[in-house]
Protein backbone atom coordinates (compact mmCIF):
# COMPACT_ATOMS: atom_id res chain seq x y z
CA UNK A 1 0.00 0.00 0.00
CA UNK A 2 1.31 3.36 -0.92
CA UNK A 3 0.30 6.34 1.08
CA UNK A 4 -0.42 9.64 -0.59
CA UNK A 5 1.26 12.65 0.85
CA UNK A 6 -1.40 14.63 2.61
CA UNK A 7 1.19 16.97 3.94
CA UNK A 8 1.48 20.09 1.76
CA UNK A 9 4.88 21.03 0.40
CA UNK A 10 6.65 24.27 1.08
CA UNK A 11 5.34 27.53 -0.30
CA UNK A 12 8.05 27.44 -2.95
CA UNK A 13 6.77 24.05 -4.09
CA UNK A 14 3.21 25.32 -4.31
CA UNK A 15 4.01 28.45 -6.30
CA UNK A 16 5.24 28.16 -9.80
CA UNK A 17 8.76 29.31 -10.59
CA UNK A 18 7.56 32.38 -12.47
CA UNK A 19 5.58 33.68 -9.51
CA UNK A 20 8.52 33.04 -7.21
CA UNK A 21 10.82 35.07 -9.47
CA UNK A 22 8.31 37.93 -9.57
CA UNK A 23 8.10 37.99 -5.78
CA UNK A 24 11.88 38.02 -5.40
CA UNK A 25 12.14 40.79 -7.99
CA UNK A 26 9.51 42.85 -6.16
CA UNK A 27 11.34 42.34 -2.86
CA UNK A 28 14.59 43.59 -4.39
CA UNK A 29 12.79 46.57 -5.95
CA UNK A 30 11.17 47.55 -2.65
CA UNK A 31 14.48 47.24 -0.84
CA UNK A 32 16.16 49.53 -3.40
CA UNK A 33 13.33 52.06 -3.07
CA UNK A 34 13.68 52.06 0.72
CA UNK A 35 17.46 52.60 0.46
CA UNK A 36 16.96 55.44 -2.02
CA UNK A 37 14.36 57.08 0.24
CA UNK A 38 16.71 56.83 3.24
CA UNK A 39 19.54 58.39 1.22
CA UNK A 40 17.29 61.28 0.14
CA UNK A 41 16.16 61.87 3.72
CA UNK A 42 19.79 61.91 4.86
CA UNK A 43 20.68 64.49 2.19
CA UNK A 44 17.67 66.58 3.17
CA UNK A 45 18.70 66.57 6.84
CA UNK A 46 22.26 67.63 5.91
CA UNK A 47 21.00 70.45 3.70
CA UNK A 48 18.58 71.62 6.40
CA UNK A 49 21.36 71.65 9.00
CA UNK A 50 23.61 73.68 6.66
CA UNK A 51 20.78 76.12 5.99
CA UNK A 52 20.12 76.61 9.71
CA UNK A 53 23.84 77.06 10.37
CA UNK A 54 24.12 79.70 7.65
CA UNK A 55 21.20 81.65 9.08
CA UNK A 56 22.50 81.82 12.65
CA UNK A 57 23.27 85.19 14.12
CA UNK A 58 26.66 86.10 15.50
CA UNK A 59 25.28 85.89 19.02
CA UNK A 60 24.03 82.31 18.48
CA UNK A 61 27.39 81.26 17.06
CA UNK A 62 29.20 82.90 19.94
CA UNK A 63 26.98 81.20 22.52
CA UNK A 64 27.57 77.79 20.90
CA UNK A 65 31.32 78.26 20.79
CA UNK A 66 33.42 76.03 23.07
CA UNK A 67 36.07 78.71 23.47
CA UNK A 68 36.40 80.37 26.86
CA UNK A 69 36.49 84.03 25.97
CA UNK A 70 37.38 85.00 29.55
CA UNK A 71 40.81 83.39 29.13
CA UNK A 72 41.65 85.99 26.47
CA UNK A 73 41.03 88.91 28.81
CA UNK A 74 44.07 90.31 30.57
Amino acid sequence: MSRKKTQPGSLGDQLNADMLLKLKSKKTELKQQAEKREEQEKKHRIEERKRREANKSFEELLNESDLDWKSFKK
